[in-house]
């Protein structure tokens, strides 16, 4: 690879890569527990959410990418094995409900819990490690989980 001076430390970029991988891990999970609930939700808002599961899954399908990007412009790998990732996860796969009164909760809790970790991310990348672009961009993903959040939260 080659060589990156962007004024961070070269550990201090590993580490927030790694943060960064298991941030991209979960964003996988939530990314194929939303399309699987896009696939088999049902109920009497089946349209509605079946609408609303498609638009958050492709908001996550890109900030996957973004994730990844930011991972490569800090000099690191990212990780795209299903395997690794699973490992990487914090998130879990639970079995497919189809009624949407099992599938919103479960849905807000994974951003919140992503939500929580970002928050950490948010000091520790520009404290710890010395990386304001990192902690911006991680600020970026928060608004993000927090307006999704928001929006099937709606539904309960």
């Amino acid at each position: 690879m080659t060589k990156v001076n962007i004024g961070i430390t070269e550990k201090n970029r590993q580490s927030v890569a790694e943060a960064l991988s298991h941030v991209l891990a979960d964003e996988h999970i939530l990314y194929n527990k939303t399309r699987s609930y896009h696939w088999n939700v049902e109920g009497p808002s089946f349209m509605e959410l079946h609408k609303l599961y498609e638009e958050q899954y492709t908001m996550l399908a890109e900030i996957i990418d973004e994730i990844a990007e930011r991972i490569r412009t800090i000099g690191h790998y990212a990780e795209g094995r299903l395997k690794e990732l699973l490992k990487l996860a914090s998130l879990e796969e639970p079995p497919v409900p189809t009624r949407f009164e099992k599938q919103i909760p479960s849905l807000d809790a994974d951003h919140e819990t992503i939500i929580i970790n970002l928050r950490k991310l948010i000091k520790k990348f520009d404290e710890d490690y010395k990386d304001a672009g990192s902690s911006d961009f991680v600020t970026g993903l928060l608004k993000q989980h927090e307006k999704m959040a928001w929006m099937l939260r709606s539904y309960k």
